[in-house]
């Protein structure tokens, strides 16, 4: 289980979960772009959703608590960042199966 910290916020995702955030989350900060990124939370934390503003200006840091997070799944990439363009944010959603898992994906 891999962490997202902004500020005193921390967030632990699953490591794979967490790379193609990664990816999706850093073309978007390059862009200068700044949104939303949305998630359920688990069952036992009360199966409630969270929400975290992110911005250009605002530090993130990424620890992955293995080295084993596989290749990107591009059909994840693209659904990742297709929700991030939109009104409502970067909502995390699970990884599509069958589809090109494990290839890289460049932007």
């Amino acid at each position: 289980m891999g962490k997202l910290i902004s500020g005193a916020t921390e967030v632990d995702f699953d490591d794979r979960a967490l790379v193609h955030l990664q990816s999706v989350i850093g073309s978007k900060l390059r862009r200068g772009e700044s949104f939303a990124l949305t998630w359920d939370d688990p069952m036992a934390a009360g199966d409630a959703r969270s929400s975290l503003w992110l911005h250009p200006s605002i530090p993130l840091y990424f620890k992955f608590s293995g080295n084993a997070t596989g290749g990107l799944n591009p059909a994840w990439i693209d659904l990742l960042a297709t929700s991030a363009d939109s009104g409502d944010g970067l909502l995390l959603s699970g990884e599509p199966l069958g589809q090109d898992a494990g290839q890289s994906h460049t932007d």
